[in-house]
């Protein structure tokens, strides 16, 4: 007889890292033998509450029990210990060792490399993840490297598989693959929790569906008893009725940002982004709207002149102003003072010698402009909060008017304050003929300051209207 107790059921879980609140009431119940899609926007909670099952994060409040005994894990090792194995969205693998070394990684005993390699050809033909056990990983696919890395979390007998975004990275055809291997995985007896957003990948192979938005569950049902339209509320809100805050321009000017069937690659040289065309004018803002994963983040970087484009023809001016996502990896150096932060402005493109006594005056323009609490211009970045931070990278890339700016997640880390401020600076550059690509994790505030919206999806790139609805359908897939 078949048990019907839960393999896994989180309850009221809640977690907060300083002052973000990263789950409020989160709950999810995964039943034996099945297949549970976890959806919900960027930032929804899902990885964190995932991490809790896994035993990486320690929840604040919350009850988590596994094949119904109340337990509370605070390792991965304790969490494997109990049939639960997790892959992660960013691979784990180490690329100079091959699949049989990659599988053995966090073992016990001795290594015996053939008894491994066994052991890898037996769990690939069983699973149907073939692989050859002796191939480097630098040489695999990245569609190997996704199977190498469930063979990792099967060879330790994990009875529940947590998989974060496992088709992020691969093409159509893999992923389809991949989701009938999960399939057939469950269908053996495991139970796979899928973190998606994706809404195609949840109703083509889900049983169940649990649905975070800020942090609280709005939705946990059988797939049965789900229709798109009811996903698409659920993971995103009621947004019809969010007045806009930014009035269409009324003269826009020629067009500054052009793509002609441009394809972009990310620095595995996978294909992201395929025969993209599109035009941004002088003086509107265009948004940008996709689920993690979609290609977007190297469309965003090609244009700001970051990366190169494979194929196709982009035009974009000599200076451009970027706002990176990750501002730490990509805005700042931290040990560096402001001045020598804002110096570096344009960096590559320049030539010839600094002027420090300008940079400084500049410097504290900006910090005056766009209210950058900060003792002085010579004071380290790493000193500043993470919210002066932003404004600080913003102000910089905004002083001089550039011809263009690509910016993304403006209002991260900013009270609502500060996010007003900032969102005002946006529409005051697009009023003196900037030509601004705006994206951000909250759709709610790209929808507010958008003139036109592009939706990134599956690598494809396509204009839609500017209402919740529309965006929200077209960065989930649905026609």
């Amino acid at each position: 007889m078949t048990s019907t107790t839960p393999v896994l059921a989180l309850e009221g879980i809640g977690k907060r890292f300083d002052d973000v609140v990263a789950l409020a009431d989160a709950s999810l119940v995964v039943r034996p033998g099945s297949v549970h899609a976890l959806l919900g926007e960027n930032g929804a909670g899902k990885t964190t509450l995932m991490r809790v099952a896994y035993g990486m994060v320690s929840p604040d409040r919350g009850a988590l029990r596994i094949a119904g005994r109340t337990v509370r894990l605070t390792s991965p090792a304790e969490a494997i210990g109990h049939g639960i194995g997790m892959v992660h969205q960013h691979f784990t693998l180490v690329p100079a060792m091959t699949v049989a070394e990659n599988v053995a990684l966090g073992g016990r005993g001795r290594f015996a490399a053939s008894e491994v390699a066994e052991q890898v050809r037996v769990l690939a033909t069983a699973t149907g993840l073939a692989i050859e056990p002796d191939a480097r990983v630098r040489d695999l696919s990245v569609s190997a490297q996704q199977r190498l890395e469930l063979l990792k979390a099967l060879s330790r007998d994990a009875q529940l598989l947590i998989l974060d975004e496992p088709t992020a990275v691969l093409a159509p055809a893999e992923a389809d693959d991949l989701l009938s291997r999960i399939r057939q995985l469950a269908d053996g007896g495991r139970s796979v929790v899928l973190i998606t957003h994706k809404l195609r990948e949840a109703m083509q192979v889900a049983d169940d569906i649990t649905v975070l938005r800020r942090g609280t569950t709005t939705l946990a049902l059988p797939r049965a008893e789900i229709d798109d339209d009811r996903l698409i509320t659920a993971m995103l809100g009621q947004r019809d009725y969010l007045p806009p805050t930014a009035t269409t321009p009324s003269v826009t000017g020629p067009a500054v940002i052009s793509a002609q069937g441009v394809s972009v690659a990310d620095a595995r040289g996978t294909t992201r982004v395929r025969e993209a065309s599109f035009d941004v004018r002088g003086g509107e803002i265009v948004g940008v709207a996709a689920v993690e994963g979609a290609g977007h983040r190297e469309l965003l970087r090609a244009v700001a002149r970051r990366s190169r484009i494979i194929s196709g023809t982009l035009h974009v001016p000599p200076v451009i102003g970027f706002v990176p996502d990750d501002r730490h990896r990509d805005g700042l150096v931290l040990e560096m003072s402001l001045t020598e932060n804002q110096a570096l402005n344009g960096a590559g493109a320049r030539r010839g010698t600094i002027h420090w006594e300008d940079a400084a005056r500049i410097t504290r323009e900006i910090l005056d402009r766009f209210d950058v609490r900060a003792p002085s211009e010579h004071v380290h970045a790493g000193a500043l909060s993470g919210g002066n931070q932003q404004k600080f990278i913003l102000g910089r890339e905004l002083h001089g008017r550039p011809p263009a700016i690509v910016i993304e997640n403006p209002t991260r880390g900013l009270d609502i304050r500060a996010a007003a401020y900032v969102s005002e600076q946006v529409l005051e550059a697009r009023s003196y003929g900037v030509a601004v690509m705006l994206y951000s994790t909250d759709l709610d505030e790209v929808l507010a300051l958008a003139d036109r919206m592009l939706v990134v999806f599956g690598g494809r790139v396509r204009e839609v209207p500017v209402d919740g609805q529309s965006v929200g359908r077209a960065m989930l897939g649905v026609s």
